[in-house]
């Protein structure tokens, strides 16, 4: 049994070949003016992520966080981060594959992500951000579900 075990353990493999910033964009509006009036912050964060096969085993995940704050109704910034990786993802089943792209390697790639905000906020010399964790496990079984709905609705018509 021992030896059954080890064996399919050795079938399977996961290893990050690679992180890297895919794109960056911050942009100011309504600067300098926006710094003499009283900071009322509403942040706006939006979460995308990707996958496709770059060749045998090997795929490319990119996560993309879009943080827009306005105060006082005017946009004081937009920061929008492409986090990337190279992930070899060896040996795994078709739902655990789609759950290593969509959960499992986001969640690798969101501290990055995290870290290039929060400097880039600060260098536009505005109050810190610090994102809260995300739950990518979760987000990605609410997608399941939904994919699932949209499926089972399809078949109905």
């Amino acid at each position: 049994m021992t030896e059954q075990n080890n064996t399919q353990a050795a079938e399977t493999e996961f290893a990050i070949q690679r992180i890297y910033i895919k794109d960056v964009s911050f942009e100011t509006n309504n600067v300098p003016e926006i710094f003499t009036k009283e900071w009322q912050p509403e942040m706006n964060v939006e979460l995308n992520s990707s996958s496709h096969t770059l060749n045998d085993n090997v795929f490319e995940v990119a996560l993309r966080v879009t943080v827009t704050v306005k105060s006082h109704n005017e946009v004081a910034y937009i920061c929008e981060v492409t986090q990337a990786g190279i992930f070899s993802v060896v040996g795994f089943n078709d739902g655990q594959l789609q759950h290593c792209l969509g959960a499992y390697c986001p969640n690798i790639l969101f501290p990055y992500v995290r870290e290039a905000i929060a400097n880039l906020v600060n260098k536009g010399s505005f109050p810190a951000v610090n994102l809260e964790p995300v739950n990518f496990d979760a987000l990605f079984m609410n997608y399941l579900q939904q994919q699932a709905q949209a499926e089972s609705g399809e078949t109905l018509q």
